[in-house]
């Protein structure tokens, strides 16, 4: 078997998102000058226009902006500065315009009053929010952390494989949900299982690390890929809630030529050739879904397709068949077998991954509904156009 180790590309692309969301990055780590020069541009905005307008246009109160904006960009002792800044640009133009001459100073004294009073709200707004920040980002470590435990993201080349793996958890906030994979060396080959779990939140997460659990340890026990299957759904009956379940597709990879599958409701693999032809490989005799052995005759069976070297092989959850499109395709589910027809076949497993995770999300218009998961596998052997040595990604 290959047991190779190859580097990482650098235009290679990871299978998550930033571990921190963009704007929660974007107030921690901007700096100051960066943050403050929209409050600048607002202050010198009002001034040139109170100016302009001259002595019998009090355009002073344009200042209350400020507050606000601060109170979105900058940290509660900023916002305190900015506040400050703007009561003395708001005192020099209210001089300027003569307001405080006149025999009533109420309104005077109760723009400066209500100035002052909007900017102390506007810095417990900031602070109230930079809490809030910091917390989204320790939830995104620790769900990175838990993602990165539970969800292992395999090397490009696994045995006698390559892979490449793109994961997207529909939850906000979350990079792990129901949707689970893994690829594993083993002494009967290399061994892959992509599979679902019925539910959405904790619960399916439990269930998804328990089924992994099992895998892991009987996928190196067990030579029948069958026998694997059945110790998956006794542990799903032991771990998963009332009613819950999980589809899956197990696969086994030895040497060019063929791979065993054990087909237990999940979403059938595509083939594609070197041609740029694309085969649905659909199950002669599927099982049911993993915790669901009771109401089946007969344990699982396994079955094999060929898979030349120079196939790829497509496997994915069914958050990415179910996805809906946008505008007039808002009834139509994503077109997996077309899409990667309609790529070629010139396509490393990266590549590929990379390619249709984006077409998806220009398919949907924005992110996805349901958890996805992608997989693309090839045996580790082949050379196809445009990769190069050592090529590769960890995803």
């Amino acid at each position: 078997m290959i047991n190779r180790r190859p580097t990482r590309n650098p235009g290679d692309t990871p299978p998550l998102a930033p571990s921190r969301p963009q704007n929660v990055s974007t107030l921690l780590d901007a700096r100051f000058w960066v943050r403050f020069l929209p409050i600048l541009g607002v202050m010198a905005v009002v001034a040139v226009l109170d100016l302009v307008g001259g002595r019998d246009t009090y355009l002073a109160p344009l200042v209350f902006l400020v507050p606000p904006l601060a109170a979105l960009l900058l940290y509660p002792l900023e916002v305190l500065l900015a506040g400050s800044l703007g009561m003395l640009l708001l005192v020099v133009l209210t001089r300027y315009d003569g307001l405080q001459e006149t025999n009533d100073l109420r309104l005077y004294y109760g723009t400066l009053i209500g100035y002052g009073a909007l900017a102390l709200a506007a810095t417990l707004i900031s602070h109230l929010r930079i809490l809030r920040a910091r917390q989204l980002v320790a939830v995104s470590t620790v769900a990175e952390a838990a993602q990165l435990a539970l969800l292992r993201p395999p090397e490009p080349v696994v045995g006698c494989v390559r892979v490449a793996v793109r994961y997207v958890s529909a939850a906000e906030a979350a990079q792990i949900g129901g949707d689970l994979y893994s690829v594993l060396e083993t002494p009967f080959g290399t061994r892959v299982i992509i599979g679902d779990v019925r539910g959405k939140g904790l619960p399916a997460v439990r269930t998804a690390g328990a089924v992994l659990g099992a895998f892991r340890e009987a996928a190196y026990d067990e030579e029948d890929l069958a026998a694997v299957a059945a110790r998956l759904d006794r542990s799903t009956v032991r771990h998963a809630e009332e009613g819950e379940f999980v589809t899956a597709l197990l696969v086994e990879f030895r040497a060019p030529g063929e791979v065993r599958f054990v087909h237990c409701g999940h979403v059938a693999a595509l083939r594609l050739g070197p041609d740029g032809k694309v085969r649905e490989l659909d199950p002669p005799d599927p099982w049911v879904p993993l915790g669901l052995a009771g109401l089946a005759e007969g344990g699982p069976k396994v079955w094999t397709a060929a898979l030349a070297e120079d196939d790829l092989l497509v496997l994915c959850t069914d958050g990415v068949v179910e996805a809906r499109g946008k505008g007039r395709n808002r009834a139509l589910f994503y077109p997996l077998t077309e899409r990667v027809a309609r790529f070629g076949a010139a396509f490393t497993p990266e590549t590929l991954v990379r390619t249709v995770h984006a077409d998806l999300l220009r398919w949907t218009g924005g992110p996805l509904r349901d958890d996805a998961a992608l997989m693309a596998v090839g045996w580790a052997t082949a050379r196809r156009e445009g990769e190069g040595e050592g090529g590769g990604h960890r995803a």
